[in-house]
């Protein structure tokens, strides 16, 4: 499912308009990267999902085409785990 579906089936559901669907999922998104690049505090919608920025740490690494070591400098990802209910959902349940 691409977003404009996913906007459609929302819209559907709930009877909002599409382009305040769109307006709320965009958003969404903004205030999450907004506040992942810049804060260590996680968000989190329970039982659904979490966004949380880590550290990952340098380290050693291969160049997959040569084969020559190189150094991995530390920098920061985001991680994004599935909550109770995204998960018993993602089982068929």
């Amino acid at each position: 499912m691409n977003r404009p579906e996913l906007i459609d089936e929302i819209a559907e559901s709930t009877g909002v308009s599409k382009t305040d669907v769109d307006a709320s999922i965009g958003g969404l998104f903004e205030v999450v990267a907004a506040h992942v690049s810049s804060s260590d505090e996680k968000i989190t919608i329970p039982g659904w999902i979490s966004f949380e920025r880590k550290m990952r740490a340098a380290r050693k690494g291969r160049n997959p085409q040569t084969g020559e070591p190189l150094d991995i400098p530390a920098a920061h990802a985001i991680k994004v785990t599935a909550g109770s209910k995204l998960k018993k959902a993602g089982k068929g349940a």
